[in-house]
């Protein structure tokens, strides 16, 4: 048997896309694992987004039969990845070539981080990372909610964001939150104002910016990709009015449903989201090169 290898930066062409897509519905058929929620699919065509795919093909039937996906989120230089195999071509070692063909990747794209995506439920994958000497991080869960039309709260008014007058604000605020460096927020608000379909929005409340939520469009559907509220600000409803804000323009902008990922460990936000009425789907875990 002969494996040909390849690797290709993002976005991919529709023809490798769809073959993507057809190796991950058969694998989830087979392991009755939804992998398509771990591969980072709808980004991998995106001309905005930035990444690259390893590919595996059987030399005598052409076909694809294992890959690799990693994309850099937020233009940082840090890659989440996902490993998938043909079930029919596990014992191959097209595992080990894939890993070896990553990590010239990475140094060749002077990588400056790495998590590993993992579904909570993908015994195989786990199996494969931790032999090569990957260990768990934390865990992420993927929230959703239907759109709607909502009461919006009168006394909190919330737009889309302005750089002239909402930077200075929205650096604080993602500080305080979350400890960022300003730099980071900097380049995180940049990307976020660049990619079609992402809005920034920002609540205000007594003619003060208090929090801030963004939104992406993903074919018929919203993602929240960030929900900060300062610290001086928070439980008192803000976090609430921000996601029913969301609720209410997805719902008038034609989607379906909201999704959010949230860590597992942050009881707070989790306790947040599921007051807003959203309920958990899926789990994924990450895992990191050489942690403890």
């Amino acid at each position: 048997m002969n494996i040909a290898f390849m690797t290709t930066s993002l976005p991919i062409d529709e023809e490798t896309y769809q073959e993507i897509q057809n190796l991950s519905r058969f694998a989830t058929e087979v392991d009755q694992c939804p992998y398509s929620y771990a591969l980072n699919l709808p980004l991998l065509n995106k001309t905005y987004s930035r990444g690259f795919c390893i590919l595996a093909y059987d030399e005598e039937t052409n076909e694809l039969v294992g890959f690799i996906t990693a994309v850099d989120r937020i233009g940082l230089d840090t890659y989440e990845w996902t490993m998938l195999v043909d079930p029919m071509y596990r014992q191959t070692g097209i595992d080990d070539a894939l890993l070896s063909l990553l990590s010239k990747a990475f140094k060749d794209r002077y990588a400056v981080g790495e998590l590993v995506v993992v579904l909570e439920n993908d015994l195989y994958g786990r199996k494969i990372i931790e032999k090569y000497g990957y260990t768990y991080i934390f865990s992420e869960a993927t929230f959703e909610a239907q759109a709607e039309t909502v009461e919006m709260n009168d006394s909190i008014y919330i737009r889309p964001y302005n750089e002239s007058t909402d930077l200075d604000p929205l650096v604080e605020i993602f500080r305080e939150t979350f400890g960022d460096l300003r730099e980071e927020t900097i380049e995180l608000i940049e990307l976020n104002t660049k990619v079609p379909g992402r809005v920034i929005w920002v609540a205000e409340k007594d003619g003060e910016v208090v929090g801030t939520v963004t939104t992406s469009k993903e074919e018929m559907n919203q993602w929240i990709t960030s929900l900060a509220v300062h610290p001086l600000h928070q439980r008192k409803g803000i976090a609430t009015a921000l996601l029913n804000w969301v609720k209410d323009f997805a719902y008038r902008s034609g989607a379906k449903q909201i999704f959010l990922q949230v860590e597992m460990e942050n009881e707070q936000a989790l306790s947040v989201y599921q007051k807003a009425g959203f309920q958990k789907t899926i789990q994924i875990d990450f895992y990191a090169y050489g942690e403890s």
